[in-house]
This record gives C-alpha cells, structure tokens and sequence, in this order.
C-alpha cells in the first residue's frame, strides 16, 4: 500500500502546475520521522540493551547514544551496522535507507550483494565485514 500512495504523490507531483500547493496539500504525506526516531522506533520493538546493540554493531556506546540521541546522524555504512545490530530484515534494512534519504542496497554492486545476503541471512556484522574485506570490497567499520 505505501508503494501505492509513493506512486501516487509522484504521479500528482508531476502534474502539479504549483509546487507551493503540491507540498502545502499534501504536507501530511511527507516523511517526518528523524533516523534517530525511526532507530529508537526499532529499537523498542527489538528489546536489547544498548550495550548489546553497541556490541553487536561495531561501534562505541558514546556514539550510538549520540546517534539514538539525534546529536550525530549516521553515514549509511554506520546504518548498514544499526540493522545487523538490530537485527533487521533486508526489508527492514532497505525501507530505514530510504527513509533516512540514502542508497538503498543495490544487488548490482558487489559490496551491496554481500551485505544484501549477509541482511537477508542473518549472518554476523563481523563475518559480513570479513567478507567485504577477504573480497577487497570496502568494510562497513
């Protein structure tokens, strides 16, 4: 349904004659979520502890807090690490890139391909980094 509703604003969006009116008649329909909302969002749904997801993403507590906190905002590497953290499902992965306004895996890019199956197979950040860097691919830490 939300494919439905993104095909429709677009579709509106390009026949509007005024974008002063598109964007002010559909101001309910934009994303107003920050990451650090949509993050804690998932986070609650997910029930560990910040440490753990510390941990389990690769990165210091101080910065995941200032990230949780709305102080830092993630490059898409660090966020790539959030969903592992996390947790995630590719989907889950995917729609939180979008909606943070950055690329979304593309399975055409070698580096994508295996964060793509290590997402959608639940293997570890850290073999999924391995991976990456055993295949001269760029780490996400």
């Amino acid at each position: 349904m939300e494919n439905n509703n993104t095909d429709d604003l677009q579709r509106e969006l390009m026949s509007a004659p005024n974008l002063n009116d598109f964007l002010e008649s559909n101001s309910e329909r934009f994303c107003s979520e920050s990451p650090a909302e949509m993050l804690n969002a998932i986070f609650e749904r997910k029930g560990i502890s910040k440490a753990a997801l510390a941990k389990q993403s690769g990165m210091s507590e101080i910065y995941l807090h200032q990230i949780f906190a709305g102080r830092r905002t993630p490059s898409r590497s660090r966020l790539i690490c959030l969903c592992f953290g996390l947790g995630v499902t590719l989907e889950e992965a995917q729609e939180l890139l979008k909606r943070c306004g950055l690329a979304q895996l593309y399975p055409k890019l070698r580096r994508d391909a295996i964060i793509i199956y290590g997402l959608a197979n639940q293997v570890s950040l850290f073999e999924i980094n391995d991976k990456l860097y055993s295949e001269d691919e760029d780490t996400l830490f």
